[in-house]
């Protein structure tokens, strides 16, 4: 990446999921031990810790399977990822004598995205513009802005790359990404454009 013009104009916002976070509510408890004995390559040290680590390769997602019937599962990169992850553990339980009743509920809590604005961004400038934003630089390089709507944290470095949590929805970071990139332009917080050559 460098400075300067290109022929096909400005490079758009780009962003990409890292990391879903979400937790799966069955309507009845779980035997943990039996989990254990039925299925190879879990790790279930209650001493420890009170949940049972379930680990997928491919994709690469970890479920916290809790005696409650309660799981919390980390490391898709899409809702379509999540869902086919859980489908895929719940099927797994059930294929090894581990009953499952009911419909699972599965809840969002929590989207991690990475985007680069492909600008350079006037941090300065920016924590002025943005109401109840905060840019401390002697103690972290990036300004940490709050969204109202949607409500997602933002990570902001003047590289013009941003880290976003928060986001319930896919969709939601998205809209955010184009929001801020718009907010900035509009108050001539960026500095600069980047091209590729």
């Amino acid at each position: 990446m460098a400075l300067g013009r290109s022929f096909s104009g400005s490079p758009q916002p780009e962003h990409s999921i890292e990391n879903i976070v979400a937790t799966v509510i069955l309507e009845h408890s779980l035997d943990l031990n039996l989990i254990e004995t039925r299925i190879p390559d879990v790790d279930y040290n209650p001493d420890q810790f009170p949940g049972l680590v379930y680990r997928l390769h491919n994709p690469k997602v970890t479920a916290l399977i809790f005696k409650s019937g309660k799981m919390v599962i980390t490391g898709a990169k899409s809702i379509k990822q999540l869902i086919h992850s859980v489908k895929r553990i719940l099927k797994t339980l059930m294929d090894n004598g581990i009953p499952i009743y009911g419909k699972p509920q599965i809840q969002i809590q929590n989207i991690v995205a990475s985007a680069n604005l492909h600008v350079i961004v006037d941090l300065e400038k920016a924590a002025f513009i943005l109401e109840g934003s905060m840019y401390e630089p002697e103690q972290f390089p990036g300004l940490i802005y709050r969204m109202p709507k949607p409500r997602v944290v933002l990570l902001i470095f003047s590289s013009g790359k941003m880290v976003i949590t928060g986001a319930k929805r896919e969709e939601e970071v998205g809209i955010a990404v184009n929001e801020i990139y718009n907010t900035l332009k509009n108050n001539s917080c960026i500095v600069s454009e980047q091209y590729y050559y």
